[in-house]
């Protein structure tokens, strides 16, 4: 048995969410023709309460099709240093838009208000002029930290007043919907544009969403086509996202259980120094100093475990719903 916990994008469509990309009506979508599609994004563009939604292969692209819809060349994005959009997009924001960010040093991936209004710069020609807020949530290198919405909120009063547009990098931002029992909508009144993704914890194969008003999407609409990421007839990978908004979201709690109990069994350890898990579906293990990363790893695999190193002294093991109970106990027996 392999148990593989290097992502929540490792998960295979079930037989299920198969028959359900099969059945699919199609069409051309660059024409605006895939039924399909356009019965998605409706769909998660009314779930979040906003006017419209993108269908896209990807988080990046989602993420920076808005970096360039809401920016200038020689602007400046505001987000953490753990951010996705700064570490692991490629410089997308460069290359792409031709902007710079502004880190912050936030807690566990999130920072409040008062961060965000420390850092805007002044109107002044010696300095890229401060244009948009980027969160993620959950974090991912917060070990699935969760932005809590009236943090959120506050940070959108900052931009409603100081004129900044708002991004949320929702790459896992249905496990910190479920963990906190909140409401879509009210975070999606938060944000000029919302970056939603269905192949992590859902388990589609493929696809996210950017949403938005009407006039944003149909300008983002023009920077997926440069960026290549128009599709013909994609209704089949949009079925298979329409069945996990449907079906998959609730049990993210059990990916959440298992995560924590997963934390849990490495709290004994002596090698361990550090434990990151914030109650979804990451756990990040820091290790001695003196011990190796690719070592441990590579222990873990003989034994059919799979991790990914995150870090000089960090393993990050992210649960999923290809992981069960039985895998559980499975890396109880590993670990010892």
């Amino acid at each position: 048995m392999t148990i593989d916990l290097r992502s929540d994008t490792v998960t295979k469509p079930s037989d299920e969410m198969l028959q359900a990309m099969m059945a699919a009506e199609v069409g051309d979508d660059v024409f605006g023709e895939d039924p399909t599609i356009l019965m998605l994004e409706n769909k998660i563009a009314k779930y979040f309460g906003k006017e419209a939604a993108l269908f896209c292969p990807s988080g990046t692209m989602t993420n920076q099709i808005a970096i360039r819809i809401n920016t200038q060349p020689q602007d400046e994005i505001i987000c953490d240093q753990t951010s996705h959009i700064y570490n692991y997009e490629g410089g997308g924001a460069a290359y792409n838009s031709m902007v710079s960010m502004k880190l912050l040093c936030g807690d566990l991936g999130r920072f409040t208000a008062n961060d965000v209004k420390e850092n805007i710069n002044p109107d002044d020609i010696h300095y890229a002029r401060t244009s948009m807020i980027a969160l993620e949530n959950t974090v991912n290198k917060g070990g699935g930290s969760v932005f809590p919405l009236d943090v959120i909120k506050d940070i959108a009063k900052v931009a409603v007043e100081k004129k900044l547009k708002m991004h949320l990098d929702g790459a896992r931002v249905f496990n910190a919907l479920v963990k906190t029992g909140e409401k879509p909508v009210d975070h999606g009144k938060c944000f000029h544009t919302m970056s939603v993704c269905f192949s992590k914890g859902l388990g589609a194969p493929v696809g996210s969403a950017l949403l938005g008003s009407k006039e944003a999407i149909a300008r983002a609409k023009r920077v997926r086509k440069v960026l290549g990421g128009g599709m013909r007839q994609a209704g089949y990978l949009a079925a298979a996202c329409i069945y996990a908004l449907e079906n998959n979201v609730q049990r993210l709690k059990d990916d959440h259980r298992r995560a924590n109990q997963l934390a849990n069994m490495f709290e004994d350890k002596m090698y361990v120094e550090n434990i990151i898990s914030a109650g979804t579906n990451i756990v990040i293990v820091s290790i001695a100093k003196d011990k190796s990363v690719s070592d441990l790893l590579n222990a873990w695999k003989k034994k059919g475990l799979l991790a990914v190193p995150f870090g000089p002294n960090d393993i990050r093991l992210v649960t999923h719903l290809n992981f069960t109970d039985d895998m559980l106990q499975k890396v109880t027996e590993v670990l010892a």
